[in-house]
């Protein structure tokens, strides 16, 4: 299946089948309580829900980055402190206002949406290639996480391509899994 049909149809499968939930325990893995800073995202619609993990993380001392888009498509991280006042809308998604981050290197934790992720790390984003830049960046030390609803993991393979940046994790409401790559 293409990429463009699967978007469609995963998009169909979450707004009929959205319940609010959190990712809460995403805080409890080994690298989010090492990590000084984390890069995160604002959700919206029917995408994981952002805000309370990253109240948590801002709460837990953590630095916290947002993504901002630039208009070639690629991202920059903004620090945030959890004013909603400092946000911009940008279409659906609100934006930090503020000078760039450009410590790329300093990240060492990045959350990022999904539709669906396989078992293998590939994520099936919404099409636009601006997380697939922003990662291509990190360095193999920053852990890449994917939210994505149970049921979102996919065993089959999903469509990739040279360009689309492999997770090391997938996390559900209730569950890390891990996927392990060679370096």
């Amino acid at each position: 299946m293409q990429k463009k049909q699967l978007r469609e149809r995963l998009r169909r499968d979450r707004a009929t089948s959205f319940a609010p939930d959190t990712w809460l325990q995403v805080l409890a893995s080994e690298e989010v309580k090492a990590a000084t800073v984390v890069a995160s995202y604002i959700s919206y619609g029917t995408e994981p829900e952002t805000g309370d993990l990253n109240q948590a993380l801002l709460a837990s001392g953590k630095k916290l980055l947002l993504p901002r888009l630039l208009k070639n498509n690629d991202l920059e991280w903004v620090q945030w402190n959890g004013a909603t006042h400092s946000l911009a809308k940008n279409g659906k998604v609100s934006e930090p206002a503020g000078v760039n981050f450009s410590d790329e290197a300093a990240i060492n934790v990045v959350i990022v949406p999904a539709l669906a992720i396989d078992r293998t790390g590939v994520r099936l984003g919404q099409g636009g290639g601006s997380y697939d830049r922003a990662l291509s960046r990190l360095g193999s030390s920053c852990w890449k996480v994917g939210l994505i609803y149970a049921g979102e993991l996919s065993a089959t393979p999903l469509p990739s391509e040279v360009h689309d940046q492999k997770l090391d994790a997938a996390a559900t409401p209730h569950l890390i899994t891990r996927f392990y790559h060679e370096h």
